[in-house]
């Protein structure tokens, strides 16, 4: 039976006191109850126990604790979700009455539900908990777990134990987490080449918590691809698989035994009323941050914003274009529920009406939000109203992790500060959306590596941007010296610029060669034909990687390769204040002063993706950096070095430029793609007709541009609320790395 509406928020409050006393009732009593397996050890005390074992040097005990610690781990989240489901119903009996009754006999029935319930939960975990494992767990063993730290210790033990693939497996799983840490990139960069550890080592052990990213990042791939039916699909099972994670982690916040407040540090508090209220509002407070914890991917450290209304508004979009007008009404109506007013959504819930051809009334009746969508809004907006009320009068802290909160959730005193709070956020967020529009690529970074020895060193998190990514251990140092030494023979001073020695700055010499004059040079006898044929086939190894990487849109074509090198002239360089090449975007020409970027000439406006391979770092200067718009503010730098690529999208989210090379002798093979095949390398192909004719065959792509060998693609999002950044300027040379 439903709770009278002046009741709901008593009710919310409730549950959360139920857990309250039933965390209390666990720690005491839940010793006398065991499962025929015996009790769960609790996961704290075993993973101490294995990173002393690990300390010890004690491999295979440390190796079965760790190990035993996650597990355990797992066991006591499914555990703790089993009892919450088993005992939901329990004391609804009592709850049956409430609405009938008033008074203290109100207060009465309440604390029998409360009791009931609780003693429910107390039976169901304690017989299959030992007593510690009922205690809480400290927050730096939550932050150990957090990180994946287990992990890390584990791709030691395995290592040492001669278990490569599980190494490989235990490396992996804490690098998705940990993308910046270096060390574990290379122990990675180890495994790959390793003789006996097999691609499929390198799973993501902890990727079935993370299944609503999967999910999201497949709806978008089906978007890349027009395939609505699919993405439409896609995203509804994106949305309820947020739905069910976002119920787990509140099943975690409230089955884990909570500190009282004293513990914490709170004063003033007496009594076991107040003392309930106070942790109950702490139990709120931990629920309404599984938004936030839900919406953050492995390895971030922010939440994307909006996270589930975001996902409404694709859903609404496929199931339009898919001509499911029924199912766009209902999931737009929806994300009403987050925003009642906001234009654009009335405006295209009228645009539905009108092409169905029915009047709004009939269609209110018939196509009602999602009933899932409009139990998780109305339980947070009464939760809100309770962690606003004891924030008012209690003094509690609480952060709200969402910009659709209406303002008549929060009280007259704390409206100001509130107001002022989230106009900063939706500033910040109309700043970002404004930059966002600029990025019209359709990539949309963090897809497969598919090459064996070829590692993530840093992506857009690690770079600060959009569509941007580091690999190493693309070429061997042999390839690299291979070229190196091509360069030095058939490189010609300011190829690509009408033969000016040095096109950006007069400090630096600049030579070029292309794939073409390389293979003309080969059938002339002037170079070796391996090493021109080297030259083409790298472009193809960085082609597969980045079309893979960005998840391309089909038909990625060659625009321009070019080997390059810059070499500091001696004796010219002191006091020097220029950059080897200054900062510009690749297709576009920027305004640092308005922050416009305009496409057009000279401005290669048909490039798509940017690359560029590096073959050497005995230099000193030539790093890659880039900007925001102001052409100014570095947001990441790069150290060239062999094997070193670093892949990015064309437009005027990547503002670019290379430091001086103020010594020694700078060389990298860059390249750019496109998407327009009116617009792809003809030279190249000229080469590649060179080589059929002689007899040898080469690498070459499909008709449609897209290279042999590649996997799944996606695009970003085509509507408006998809995410980039970035500025910059061109100066319409061809050399632009």
């Amino acid at each position: 039976m439903a709770l009278d509406a002046n009741h709901f928020a008593v009710y919310v409050a409730m549950q959360s006191i139920i857990l309250s006393f039933s965390t209390l009732i666990l720690t005491a009593s839940g010793s006398s109850f065991t499962s025929s397996m015996g009790p769960l050890l609790p996961y704290d005390l075993l993973y101490y126990s294995g990173v002393r074992a690990y300390f010890q040097e004690d491999w295979d005990k440390a190796a079965e604790l760790l190990e035993k610690s996650i597990a355990n781990k797992e066991s006591m989240r499914r555990l703790r979700r089993k009892c919450h489901e088993d005992c939901f119903d329990a004391g609804t009996d009592m709850l049956a009455k409430l609405d009938s009754e008033g008074g203290s006999l109100w207060d009465l029935q309440a604390l029998e539900w409360v009791q009931q319930r609780a003693e429910c939960l107390r039976f169901c975990v304690g017989r299959s908990v030992s007593p510690a494992g009922l205690l809480p767990v400290s927050i730096d063993i939550d932050y150990e777990f957090s990180t994946r730290n287990p992990y890390n210790f584990l791709q030691v033990i395995y290592y040492k134990l001669e278990k490569l693939q599980k190494a490989a497996s235990a490396a992996h799983t804490f690098f998705v987490a940990n993308p910046s840490h270096l060390e574990m990139r290379n122990n990675i960069e180890k495994y790959r080449r390793m003789k006996g550890v097999a691609e499929a080592a390198f799973q993501d052990r902890e990727q079935h918590k993370e299944m609503h990213w999967a999910l999201y990042d497949s709806a978008l791939l089906s978007e890349a691809s027009s395939d609505w039916q699919l993405a439409a699909r896609k995203w509804r099972e994106s949305v309820n698989e947020t739905l069910r994670q976002t119920e787990d982690c509140r099943v975690h916040c409230q089955m884990s035994p909570q500190s009282l407040p004293e513990d914490r540090g709170v004063d003033g508090v007496d009594g076991v009323f107040e003392k309930a209220a106070v942790l109950s509002l702490s139990l709120l407070s931990c629920q309404q941050s599984c938004v936030t914890q839900v919406a953050t991917r492995p390895g971030r450290i922010s939440a994307q914003e909006d996270f589930l209304p975001t996902q409404l508004e694709h859903q609404h979009i496929a199931q339009f274009k898919a001509d499911d007008l029924a199912g766009a009404i209902q999931t737009l109506r929806s994300l009403l529920l987050f925003y009642p007013s906001d234009t654009d959504s009335l405006g295209n819930l009228q645009f539905y009406y009108e092409t169905l051809g029915e009047d709004k009334e009939s269609q209110d009746k018939d196509k009602q939000p999602a009933q899932e969508i409009a139990n998780y809004v109305n339980r947070s907006l009464q939760e809100k109203k309770l962690l606003y009320f004891g924030k008012e009068n209690l003094g509690s802290d609480f952060i709200d992790p969402d910009l659709w909160t209406p303002e008549d959730v929060i009280p007259e005193s704390l409206r100001e500060s509130w107001r002022a709070e989230k106009e900063k956020l939706n500033k910040k967020v109309k700043e970002e959306e404004k930059e966002e529009e600029m990025d019209d690529s359709g990539f949309y970074a963090g897809g497969p590596v598919p090459q064996v020895g070829v590692t993530i060193t840093m992506d857009d998190v690690a770079m600060n941007g959009t569509n941007r990514v580091v690999l190493d251990g693309v070429i061997t140092s042999k390839e690299c010296d291979t070229l190196l030494q091509l360069a030095t023979a058939a490189a010609s001073a300011g190829d690509g610029y009408r033969g000016r020695r040095s096109p950006h700055t007069p400090h630096e010499k600049f030579e070029g060669l292309t794939v073409l004059k390389a293979a003309k040079l080969a059938q002339d006898g002037m170079v070796n034909q391996s090493d021109a044929r080297l030259l083409h086939e790298l472009g193809e190894r960085v082609r597969t990687l980045l079309d893979s990487y960005f998840r391309s849109p089909p038909g990625l074509f060659f625009s321009f390769t070019h080997l390059v090198c810059r070499t500091a002239i001696t004796g010219d360089q002191e006091g020097r204040l220029d950059l080897s090449h200054p900062v510009h975007v690749d297709n576009c020409l920027l305004e640092p002063e308005t922050g416009h970027c305009w496409r057009e000439a000279p401005a290669f406006t048909h490039r798509d993706l940017s690359a560029v391979l590096y073959l050497n770092d005995n230099f000193d200067g030539g790093d890659l950096f880039f900007t925001t718009r102001d052409a100014k503010t570095v947001k990441a730098r790069v150290r060239p070095g062999c094997g070193r690529l670093v892949g990015f999208s064309s437009g005027p989210v990547n503002p670019h430029g290379v430091t001086a090379v103020t010594a020694g002798r700078r060389c990298a093979l860059a390249l750019w793609f496109t998407k327009e095949k009116l617009h792809r390398d003809v030279e190249r192909e000229e080469a590649e007709a060179l080589w059929a004719a002689d007899g040898q065959g080469v690498a070459k792509a499909t008709e449609d541009g897209e290279a042999k060998g590649t996997s799944g693609r996606s695009g970003r999002s085509q509507t408006p609320k998809e995410k980039s950044r970035g500025r910059g300027r061109v100066t319409g040379g061809k050399d632009e790395l």
